[in-house]
């Protein structure tokens, strides 16, 4: 009897016109059966936003290709609340266009989206890229080469408890990458500011905006892998308790009587 191939389901954050969604999409229909469902227009930065105060409407482009008016975790939830058919054994969210790394992850849709299908109980993994070289473009056949192998991995192996993935790949032809580490997140700097201007009207408008955001530089971490031309792989989970800082504030004393 033939085995029946594993159902992927591959979406992004920056619509369903990205390169990046197509390259994944092509890469892993060599692991399994491919649907995506993605949004139909970009949609970065969105974190793990859901769509509540409109309803959402879907369209189909092909028997198993749907884009939708809402977030990259809306599509993971029609993919795994009875949408499909059948639900999917691995979600696989990308390839986002600029890296997701550090702090970064809180607001990425595309890092969202794989921990949607990680709430669902499936493995799932976000991958992107970094950004170019000044007059480069995009390499996005060096990322799914490393999105199909990931898959065949996580196929092969069981993912280890509570975790989901966070790739970033460096923008690079594949013979020049260094190989892969397992990383942690770095810490990123962020320079941002309100900056205010007025249109032809008179009337005030704003952007939130400033200088690019840097990195404290440390061995170990995402940004340090793809300083060395290294892809990097870092296991993410849904627990944001800091365990240390329970003792402490059970010494706080803290009760509803007013001092």
């Amino acid at each position: 009897m033939q085995k029946k191939k594993p159902r992927i389901l591959v979406t992004n954050d920056d619509g369903i016109h990205s390169p990046g969604i197509a390259a994944l999409a092509e890469a892993l229909r060599e692991v399994g059966e491919v649907w995506i469902i993605a949004p139909d227009r970009e949609r970065s930065a969105v974190s793990h936003s859901f769509t509540m105060n409109h309803p959402i409407r879907v369209h189909n482009l092909d028997e198993r290709t749907f884009i939708m008016d809402g977030t990259p975790a809306d599509c993971v939830m029609f993919g795994t609340r009875g949408f499909l058919e059948n639900p999917p054994d691995l979600v696989a969210s990308g390839i986002n266009r600029g890296p997701n790394l550090g702090m970064d992850t809180v607001y990425s849709g595309t890092v969202a989206a794989a921990h949607e299908g990680h709430l669902h109980g499936l493995p799932a993994f976000a991958i992107s890229m970094n950004v170019p070289a000044q007059g480069e473009a995009y390499r996005f056949d060096g990322a799914a080469k490393f999105a199909k192998i990931l898959a065949q991995a996580i196929f092969s192996r069981h993912m280890p408890d509570g975790t989901f993935l966070n790739v970033n790949v460096p923008n690079l032809p594949w013979e020049q990458l260094r190989g892969v580490a397992v990383t942690r997140l770095g810490q990123r700097i962020y320079r941002d500011k309100i900056i205010k201007r007025m249109d032809p009207q008179g009337k005030e408008y704003y952007w939130i905006g400033g200088d690019s955001p840097t990195w404290v530089k440390a061995e170990g971490t995402d940004f340090h892998a793809l300083e060395e031309n290294k892809i990097s792989v870092t296991p993410l989970g849904q627990d944001f308790t800091q365990f240390h800082a329970i003792t402490e504030l059970d010494r706080w004393d803290l009760s509803l009587d007013e001092k």
